[in-house]
Parts: structure tokens; C-alpha cells; sequence
């Protein structure tokens, strides 16, 4: 697994400089069909990571954001998911925050992923059994947090008033990339993330081995685990918890994400 691990690092990186390369120069914007922005910037990752997996891993299946879905995956051991620009509006709008997200899947858990935020220069990275590596190197120890824990929510729940139930117990802050929130859960920089809307596969399956390698706890919005490469890769929800967090932080957060409608419909 760790010619995997290599292999992928390599091409996050080069996908993250072809990134900030065009964040520099220009790109196109356009509107998906979920009304959702994709920019020549997500392509080319896709084309970047795309390229790799068949080059080395051509036995494999591939399901991404960016990429007609091949079915055939399904009959796949080995699924590469990819989200080639997590946070495309982030992107957009020049905030530090987008993030290249990847992950190795084998029967339905992740053996190797990375989340890579090419402005701070910071990837984050394991396999599994192996503990969750910083740039290369074993993560520092997370200090406890403290007494009002920090929670990244999804920025139109927030507005909503969703979270309000949390005020005196947390304090809740916007996230515009799930991929960065679940990588700064895993390093224990904050201490949980929320959501009740609906989640794809390659929006989460990297952060799920990174905070399960932490020490962290990862569920969806009814407290399941993840199971990855299904037909319809979308779950409803994620409540993650970094291991240095007080246990009933989760059950608190999933009591309240358990009891939350979806306010848009999963693609």
C-alpha cells in the first residue's frame, strides 16, 4: 500500500500546483446540471488523478466527481474516489480553503487517502492501520480542547438557525470545504464538523480514514458507519469528532443531526 500512498501523493501534489496555477492565470466557470459550479481547474485535477489510476492501477475502479459513472465499478475489490476540487466555490471566490480529496477503497473501506490543500501547502494522509501522517510525517499530538469546543457546520445551515441548539456548548463556525473540515478534525485543530444534508461518497471517503487513523469517530446523520462504492454513492449527513474530544460530544451532536430534515435533496 505504500507504492499506493506514493503514487497518489505525487499526483495530488502536481494536481494541486496545475490548481493554483489556474487560480492564477484564469479559468472557466460553469453551472452543472445540480446547479452546482465546476471549474477547467476541478477538470484538470480530475484529468491529473485520472490518468495515474489507469496508468498504474488499471484493474481498478474509479468513481469521481468530475467523471461519468462507470457502473462497472460496482464489480470492482478496488475503487479509487476521488473529489478533485472539494470546495469549488471556496476556489472561486480565492478563500484558502478548497481542497484535493482522495481515497484507495477495498470491499467498501478505505486503505489509503489524502486531503491536500494546495494554498497552505498542508496534505494529510494515511493507510490504514498506520496512523495519520502531516506532510509526510507522524501528526503532532492534539492538545484537549477546550471548554466550548469548535464545530465547522455547513454554511446554509448555520443561517438557518439549525445549530442554534448548540449555543453554550459549542461554538459553531462555517466550513466551505467537508474534505478540509474532516482533515482539521482529524488533526484535532477543531474538535468536531456537522451536517444533515446529503454527502457523495467522494466528498467524505478520505476524511473517513483520516479520523478513523486519528483516533476520531465518523458517522453518518443516524449513526451508521460508512460503507463506500455503493450504487447511489450519497449518505445523508456526517457527524465527526476528533479523538481528543469528550465522547459525548458525538452522542450530543448526533442526537441533534439524527433529528434534522435535509433542506436540499441528494443528487
Amino acid at each position: 500500500m505504500e507504492r499506493e500512498l506514493r503514487l497518489l501523493v505525487e499526483s495530488v501534489r502536481e494536481a494541486g500546483a496545475r490548481a493554483l496555477e489556474l487560480a492564477r492565470s484564469g479559468f472557466e466557470v460553469k453551472t452543472k446540471k445540480d446547479r452546482s459550479p465546476v471549474t477547467t481547474a476541478d477538470l484538470e485535477v480530475d484529468r491529473i488523478l485520472h490518468e495515474m489510476q489507469q496508468t498504474h492501477f488499471p484493474e481498478d475502479g474509479w468513481l469521481s466527481e468530475e467523471s461519468p459513472d462507470d457502473l462497472g465499478r460496482l464489480d470492482r475489490e478496488r475503487v479509487w474516489i476521488v473529489d478533485p476540487i472539494d470546495g469549488t466555490r471556496a476556489f472561486v471566490n480565492k478563500l484558502q480553503e478548497f481542497c484535493i480529496s482522495a481515497a484507495l477503497v477495498e470491499k467498501g473501506a478505505p486503505l489509503a487517502a489524502v486531503i491536500f490543500n494546495p494554498s497552505t501547502g498542508e496534505l494529510f494522509s494515511a493507510i490504514r492501520g498506520q496512523g495519520l501522517l502531516v506532510n509526510g510525517a507522524p501528526a503532532a499530538e492534539p492538545r484537549s480542547h477546550e471548554c466550548s469546543p469548535l464545530v465547522l457546520a455547513n454554511p446554509r445551515e448555520l443561517q438557518s438557525g439549525r445549530w442554534a441548539v448548540l449555543d453554550g456548548t459549542a461554538r459553531c463556525r462555517p466550513m466551505h470545504s467537508i474534505a478540509n473540515a474532516l482533515a482539521l478534525v482529524a488533526a484535532g485543530r477543531v474538535q468536531a464538523t456537522i451536517t444533515a444534508e446529503p454527502e457523495n461518497e467522494w466528498d467524505i471517503a478520505a476524511g473517513v480514514l483520516l479520523i478513523q487513523e486519528a483516533g476520531g469517530t465518523i458517522t453518518d446523520a443516524d449513526g451508521n458507519p460508512f460503507r463506500f462504492n455503493r450504487p447511489k454513492p450519497v449518505f445523508r449527513g456526517v457527524v465527526a469528532v476528533a479523538a481528543t474530544t469528550d465522547r459525548q460530544m458525538h452522542r450530543l451532536l448526533q442526537a441533534h443531526v439524527g433529528k434534522a430534515a435535509p433542506q436540499r435533496e441528494p443528487v
